[in-house]
């Protein structure tokens, strides 16, 4: 059956319930006036009445099915556009349980990529998807695209660089404010007329010549929707904040003469996290956790705060950080710098020398940090033990001992051991990548975590809570509101398709329960270590979790095996992190309760953006690896198959992570089509296959920058021999077209892990 043309004769029965048409009538609609096209309109109107999506009213005469027309629960829906680049595109519905809705390119009706839609349903066919066409763009997701000028003799185009943007936008010479042709710009979006194909613009910023390094970072960020520079408004505000006075430190708890110190990368310049330790009289230890106090400068509903919420995280491109909060305040005043007195919010925890917390207290702090450390100095002192003697020596030392603890005890809880890999570049002076490594982390690394996730639990189990004293009413207290970092426990479906394949390989995994399963995670991550499956596994297992989100609604943190757990730890470059803050804070000072529904609005947008800076980040790290293969063409380098789909092979190189796609046409000696059940492509004939995670040798064949994209070619590949029993089964499924096909890419691991 031809669809576009089922489509098309469906929405003249549906906008029609009541009349009926003949094919000849039908095809005089659907523009169909040769003999060829009258028949094969006949031919979809009998299909759609064999599905009974119309019926026979009389000879030759039909009309739409009546149970169609009181389908009234699904005929309108409202949801998210996911657009193609084939033009065609899937409506995610709000509504939970729904199946994504196709929508046809010619029933888009402007409609853009991500934007807010409401569907009117086309009833749905026997064997297909359901369908529809736009009928109102609720709401934009964005009206400035970031590309290409093209300009023509009396007009100009903006060719976008995200490939979701299916259109050219068109621009008046008047409007092009000075840009040339070839440039990158900014162009917002400012009408598009019913009869156009394409919708009207204006520059707003040009960037420069694509390929510079700063351009293409600022296309980046632009593509993603964030801004380059902040407002006037809140850098006036920046300028007039000041170092604390004594006034400002009146009334908060005053630990400038306790050991103090800060751990963070070498390259660091907002420090929001502070530890110091000292020994007690009564034979506990006293650790705290430091944080900057930013909700001392940032108020509710100032021009810093309106930004900071809007931007709701720093983003962290290769060459550069993008903060949440102007410099002044991100790498001064709230910057926990040593040898200057600071004001913070602290957790202060009493503990036993089993890392066991004896009592907790939170509130407002003034600090003086003793010594600013970089990962690096403060490994060395864990590793050689240089350093015992000295204050900031000694609690280092202690503290990794009461880290260690609280590492294997989160362990023996349940909590999931996923290692992240961290993708870093070596510099030049002009931004040139020239080298590339996987970043590795180690005990100093684990110390500073460790304390910030005790900190963090701490405050959500503070907040979370509820008092069980019961008051007049005899019923328990309800918990307040607040902002919780949560994390859901793994997909039902993917984690049995995971279990399966696993155990294909000769692993068991026990599903029972919580603790069972994490347990069966961490002892097989155990078993596969530098063993040629590592990667395939642990690539797919990732896959498996769901992702960490913020929400009002407290259910946990799977991955963590915590109960109560939120972000406290990093309000310089966090916006959920300065809500929590001042909540806790309103909490503490015996405060009511905030509006769910309100705060819950702000979780979704900072997971959002949250979600944006990572791409940001990741597509950041395309571009540098792609500029680093640029001048190696034709250079060969062992890897390893990241990725397999029906268009071809994705493999990453050993070392650095730099990824490139082979064209499954370019593989030689046979046919070969796409095992989606087993994470392979397997030749038709030969029954050879590439699994994920093979080893592979590559060619560096071609690298387009401004597309970020890398071609390989194979030079040399371990082929697996599939299991013989399987042989002819595997032929039979894919003697089929492979029209299920999907794009089994796997989530990329050079990202550092978001708890």
């Amino acid at each position: 059956m031809n669809d576009k043309l089922a489509q098309q004769i469906i929405k003249i029965f549906a906008k029609n319930p009541f009349d009926t048409f003949n094919p000849k009538q039908i095809a005089s609609r659907v523009g169909a006036h040769d003999k060829a096209s009258r028949a094969q309109v006949e031919e979809v109107i009998f299909l759609l009445a064999t599905d009974e999506i119309l019926v026979e009213e009389g000879r030759g005469k039909y009309k739409i099915n009546p149970k169609n027309i009181n389908e009234t629960p699904r005929n309108q829906i409202v949801g998210t556009i996911d657009m193609k680049q084939t033009g065609k595109a899937y409506v995610i519905p709000d509504e939970e349980g729904l199946e994504d809705i196709l929508i046809a390119p010619n029933y888009t009706h402007h409609a853009l990529h991500g934007d807010k839609v409401k569907v009117s349903m086309f009833p749905q066919r026997k064997m297909h998807k359901p369908e529809g066409e736009v009928v109102e763009i609720i709401k934009r997701a964005r009206t400035r695209f970031v590309g290409r000028i093209q300009k023509m003799d009396k007009f100009a185009f903006l060719l976008c660089d995200n490939r979701n943007m299916v259109v050219d936008i068109f621009i008046h010479p008047s409007d092009l404010a000075g840009a040339e042709d070839g440039e990158k710009a900014i162009v917002e979006m400012t009408d598009w007329p019913e009869r156009m194909n394409n919708p009207v613009g204006r520059v707003v910023k040009r960037l420069g010549r694509p390929g510079d390094n700063n351009v293409e970072m600022q296309s980046i960020l632009a593509d993603y929707d964030f801004p380059l520079d902040f407002p006037e408004a809140a850098e006036k505000e920046a300028a007039a904040i000041k170092n604390p006075t004594k006034k400002e430190l009146e009334g908060r708890k005053d630990f400038r003469k306790v050991t103090t110190f800060t751990i963070d990368p070498a390259d660091a310049k907002d420090f929001d996290d502070a530890l110091s330790y000292r020994k007690l009289d009564n034979g506990l230890f006293e650790v705290g956790v430091h944080i900057a106090d930013v909700s001392h400068y940032v108020t509710p509903g100032s021009a810093i705060d309106r930004e900071a919420y809007e931007r709701g995280t720093s983003v962290y491109l290769v060459d550069r950080t993008i903060p949440m909060l102007p410099e002044k305040l991100c790498n001064g005043v709230c910057s926990l710098r040593p040898n200057e007195d600071k004001l913070c919010f602290s957790v202060m925890m009493q503990m036993d020398s089993n890392a066991k917390v004896r009592n907790v207290w939170f509130g407002k702090t003034v600090i003086h940090s003793d010594q600013r450390l970089a990962y690096e100095e403060a490994q060395e002192i864990i590793d050689t033990q240089d350093g015992k003697g000295t204050d900031v020596g000694d609690a280092i030392l202690e503290l990794h001992k009461m880290a260690t603890i609280l590492r294997n005890e989160r362990y023996k809880e349940g909590a999931i051991n996923f290692e992240s890999q961290e993708v870093k570049f070596r510099l030049d002076e002009n931004a040139k990548p020239i080298g590339v490594y996987i970043k590795e982390q180690k005990e100093a690394n684990w110390l500073i975590e460790e304390f910030m996730l005790l900190a963090n639990r701490s405050v959500a189990e503070r907040v979370g809570k509820t008092d069980r004293a019961k008051g007049k009413s005899g019923k328990p207290q309800k918990a307040k509101t607040f902002v919780y970092r949560v994390h859901d426990e793994p997909n039902p479906e993917k984690l049995n398709t995971f279990v399966e394949f696993v155990a294909k390989l000769g692993f068991k995994m026990k599903v029972g329960n919580r603790k069972a399963l994490a347990d069966s995670y961490n002892r097989l991550f155990s078993d596969i270590a530098g063993r040629g499956e590592e990667y395939m596994i642990d690539t797919i297992a990732i896959r498996t979790m769901s992702k960490a989100y913020y929400s009002t609604e407290n259910i946990g943190h799977y991955g963590l095996a915590f109960p109560y757990y939120t972000h406290f730890t990093s309000p310089i470059r966090r916006y959920p992190d300065l809500m929590v803050h001042r909540l806790l804070e309103r909490y503490l000072a015996g405060g009511t309760s905030v509006s769910a529904e309100e705060y819950e609005e702000y979780c979704k947008h900072c997971s959002q953006m949250e979600k944006k800076a990572a791409d940001a980040e990741r597509t950041s790290i395309k571009y540098k690896q792609a500029e680093y293969l640029s001048d190696k063409l034709g250079q060969v380098f062992p890897a390893l198959i990241s990725g397999v789909s029906k268009w071809g092979i994705y493999a990453e190189i050993e070392g650095n992570k730099c990824e490139g796609m082979i064209p499954i046409g370019s593989l030689k000696g046979d046919y070969y089509m796409l095992d989606e059940d087993n994470y392979q492509v397997i030749g038709r004939k030969t029954g050879k296959c590439y699994k994920l995670g093979s080893p592979v040798t590559i060619r560096v064949k071609g690298v387009d920058m401004l597309k970020k994209q890398i071609d390989f070619e194979l030079v040399d590949i371990e082929a697996e021999e599939p299991p013989q029993p399987k042989k002819r089964h595997q032929q039979k499924r894919q003697s089929k077209p492979d029209s299920k096909a999907k794009n089994h890419r796997p989530t990329e691991k050079n990202k550092k892990r978001k708890r």
